[in-house]
């Protein structure tokens, strides 16, 4: 049976997708990411797959690892399909965006990043088995718990699977145009911190040293470096407990982002040189994690897109592929030198928004893009 004409139902993929979409997994609640995979891993194991749960460190929820039965399991580089499970929406935000369907539109919580692509690549393996369909090479699944802090408790994991298999498949959000990324910009985040003194606001405003309004200048400061080859943004700021204190501290985290590893660098040093002293308030800058440079002119990624396009336009449609900005782990295998395809998932709009929201006939689509990889990799 030809791999595009599995019999995808959308209805069942939405039904299937729901429980997903209704288990909320901020990436800082690690319960909440926990109960996330303990439903995946469930699925996993209906599947056949031997499943393996790998407690979390540095305060994240745990992974789940599952293996596809397949005779080749274990003896020969397979396929690995990576994907994570948190997302940046917090508790409660099922009140104001529960999931619902309205005409092509579905809407919740982490439905575009990326639950919808990670179900579609469980559902494309699903009716594979189904139509008794072994693919060439094993498969491998691995969803992590903290890609949108930029990984920093599962980028050794993701690193050693990925260096065991020949392909890497990363089912975050398509384009929407149906492409794929084959390559990704190198990003960076950075910790801040202002020290000032405190005082009483009212009584003795003049003994006090501001740390937020230090931050404050610190950050206009920091986002102005930005230019053509590197950008610079500050997205998270905390600080004050009481509006009659001068605050003492004040913490941000600030995100840099280059097209080129030696621009990044450059931005690195350009950020670490902030450091000092002005007016009795301490600046103080450490780097955070990095996601490198995924050069897209590698030969492997090449021939895996010129695969994915020839599926493409048995499905009617003509793919594109491209570098592009906002990081993924794909950032990691790819820098590696593992032929990888992101953004494998499905298509939609306003992912980390109140709107994030799939198209419901790209569900369909990118399960047969998915099925169509696994059976023709090799």
């Amino acid at each position: 049976m030809n791999p595009l004409q599995l019999p995808f139902d959308t209805e069942d993929m939405l039904a299937g997708l729901r429980p997903w979409i209704e288990c909320e997994s901020p990436t800082h609640d690690a319960a909440a990411v926990n109960r996330m995979m303990d439903i995946a891993a469930f699925d996993l194991a209906t599947l056949g797959a031997k499943v393996e749960r790998l407690p979390g460190r540095m305060g994240f929820g745990g992974s789940v690892r599952a293996r596809l039965p397949h005779p080749d399991q274990g003896r020969v580089p397979g396929i690995l399909i990576a994907g994570h499970m948190d997302t940046v929406h917090p508790i409660g935000t099922l009140e104001v965006l529960p999931f619902r369907r309205e005409g092509n539109l579905c809407y919740g919580p982490g439905l575009m990043d990326m639950k919808g692509g990670n179900y579609i690549s469980l559902e494309a393996i699903r009716q594979l088995m189904r139509a008794g369909l072994e693919t060439p090479l094993p498969v491998t699944v691995l969803f992590t718990p903290d890609e949108e802090v930029g990984t920093p408790s599962t980028r050794d994991l993701i690193e050693a699977e990925a260096a065991r298999h020949a392909y890497v498949l990363v089912p975050e959000p398509g384009h929407d145009d149906g492409g794929v990324t084959i390559g990704r910009y190198a990003i960076a985040r950075f910790n801040l911190r202002t020290v000032g003194a405190p005082s009483h606001a009212g009584a003795r405003l003049s003994d006090g040293k501001s740390a937020i309004a230090a931050m404050a200048r610190r950050i206009i400061e920091i986002e102005d470096m930005t230019g053509p080859d590197c950008t610079f943004s500050v997205g998270v700021i905390h600080a004050g407990q009481w509006v009659n204190c001068v605050s003492s501290s004040c913490d941000a985290e600030a995100l840099s982002m280059a097209k080129k590893q030696e621009d990044l660098d450059e931005g690195v040093a350009r950020m670490l040189a902030l450091q000092s002293e002005r007016d009795g308030v301490t600046f103080e800058v450490t780097r955070g994690v990095t996601r490198p440079v995924w050069k897209p002119d590698t030969p492997g990624t090449a021939k895996i897109f010129e695969i994915a396009k020839s599926i493409a336009s048995e499905l009617g449609f003509e793919m594109t592929g491209r570098s592009q900005g906002g990081g993924s782990d794909g950032n990691f295998t790819g820098a590696m030198g593992i032929p990888t395809l992101d953004s494998l998932g499905v298509r939609g709009a306003g992912l980390h928004t109140l709107n994030e929201h799939i198209q419901v006939d790209s569900l369909v689509e990118r399960a047969r893009l998915m099925a169509g990889l696994l059976m023709r990799l090799q």
